[in-house]
């Protein structure tokens, strides 16, 4: 009974040592990234700040939210820095349970996702906040001044630009979806119309209601969705050949 319960405990331990691996890792990147973590937010202001009026600025509007918000910053920028070596714990962890074949597909797939989710943030940050920091900010009259908060300001940010960086992740997770099966490049083409139709969906409900501002965002994906049928002809599942019987 022992010797069949000792390969479950040894790989809960290696499980722990992976997950204390990662915390400390995680702990190390917050750590560090609180030191520069009103640079960050300075940063991460900047396409705001660049559409306000002459002198405005962003306030907080209690006395702990300022150190608050720069605790979130310094977390949020310790887990970016840290990810790398987070994702290689989870990948020694897991490999050893993989197939060969299964292993070799691994690491291309975790430097794709990693290279198209920085794609989707750069893109959200350069591009799309902007455009919409110009529409929304211009209800502002003499009488009503625009006044944002630093906790509803990096609320916001973050969750725009997360959801343009999972959006990035289409290609990833189209050709994922070929490897094993799922879909083909040919019926991706298809439904190529019905994709068109929900990326203005998607980019009406993201974008001020002006049709610029909707074909800035609609493009980039639509190029996204173009490059996924692409990768899935050439990465995609093969058919099986028919063998004929003698």
């Amino acid at each position: 009974m022992d010797e069949k319960k000792l390969p479950l405990t040894a790989h809960l331990q290696e499980l722990r040592r992976r997950l204390i691996l990662s915390f400390v890792a995680v702990g190390a990147g917050f750590a560090l990234c609180y030191t520069f973590a009103q640079t960050i937010f300075d940063i991460l202001a900047v396409p705001l700040l660049k559409m306000m009026p002459t002198g405005g600025s962003l306030i907080f509007t209690s006395v702990a939210e300022a150190f608050f918000t720069y605790m979130k910053v310094a977390f949020i920028a310790g887990l970016i820095l840290a990810s790398p070596f987070v994702l290689y714990q989870i990948w020694a962890f897991v490999a050893p349970g993989l197939y060969r074949h299964e292993k070799k597909y691994v690491v291309p797939f975790v430097l794709a996702g990693s290279f198209f989710f920085a794609l989707g943030i750069f893109f959200g940050y350069y591009v799309a906040l902007p455009v919409g920091f110009r529409f929304l900010l211009g209800f502002a009259t003499d009488f009503i001044k625009p006044m944002p908060s630093m906790k509803e300001y990096l609320s916001f940010s973050i969750k725009f630009l997360l959801a343009f960086g999972l959006m990035f992740e289409f290609p990833v997770v189209l050709v994922l979806l070929a490897r094993i099966g799922v879909v083909d490049s040919k019926t991706l083409a298809k439904q190529r119309k019905y994709a068109i139709l929900l990326i203005f969906i998607f980019a009406a409900v993201l974008t001020p209601p002006d049709i610029i501002s909707q074909v800035l965002v609609a493009l980039p994906l639509m190029g996204l969705y173009e490059l996924s049928i692409l990768l899935s002809k050439i990465f995609g599942k093969k058919p099986t050949p028919v063998q004929s019987s003698s």
